[in-house]
């Protein structure tokens, strides 16, 4: 049995979008013969319903993100160089650090991560630099994107229309971050 944990109107944090959202309805699914709903959902303007478990309340969710974010500053992603194995130093003249090539490391103990083959560094070392610098930024900007999104959610009177269609896309992009699909396309799970 499954009761209402908020309510309509409510302000809450999704957790897996990462964002402030107002619960717009509260969906209970009822079983014939029981006196409460088996399961309770809410509607809170995502597209999708969301379970009690994915939001978190506007008083829980200030120790928890401070926690969540200073957890997030812990993130050291970082440019590491590696040895070139493959052709000789003449050859790899035109690569912005020749002999090495970028390797993005995501882990504490400088490994896991990122790294480009040898061939396709060869084609277009430039680019590889920039996705490379690129990648380790990016848990910088997502901090940056939420705080946006959670700026413009938690006052958006205070913004301006501009400010409040960039927030909207940071939702969208945040929710392609977070949101795992239920299922795999047919092509990819061959």
């Amino acid at each position: 049995m499954a009761k209402a944990l908020f309510h309509k109107n409510q302000k809450v944090f999704v957790k897996p979008v990462g964002t402030w959202a107002v619960v717009e309805r509260v969906l209970p699914q009822w079983v014939k013969g029981m006196d409460e709903p088996l399961r309770v959902h809410y509607d809170v303007g995502l597209g999708r319903e969301f379970a009690a478990t994915e939001l978190m309340p506007e008083d829980k969710m200030s120790a928890e993100r401070r926690a969540a974010e200073e957890e997030f500053l812990l993130d050291n992603w970082r440019v590491h160089r590696a040895k070139a194995r493959w052709g000789a130093d003449d050859d790899n003249q035109h690569h912005p650090q020749p002999g090495t090539f970028p390797v993005v490391v995501t882990d504490e103990n400088d490994w896991g991560g990122w790294r480009v083959p040898g061939a396709e560094y060869d084609r277009d070392p430039q680019k590889i630099e920039y996705q490379a610098r690129l990648i380790a930024s990016s848990p910088q900007m997502l901090k940056l994107l939420k705080r946006l999104v959670d700026t413009v959610s938690e006052s958006p009177e205070n913004t301006t229309a501009e400010v409040r269609e960039f927030a909207r896309a940071g939702i969208y992009i945040l929710r392609h971050i977070y949101d795992v699909p239920d299922e795999l396309p047919a092509h990819a799970a061959e």
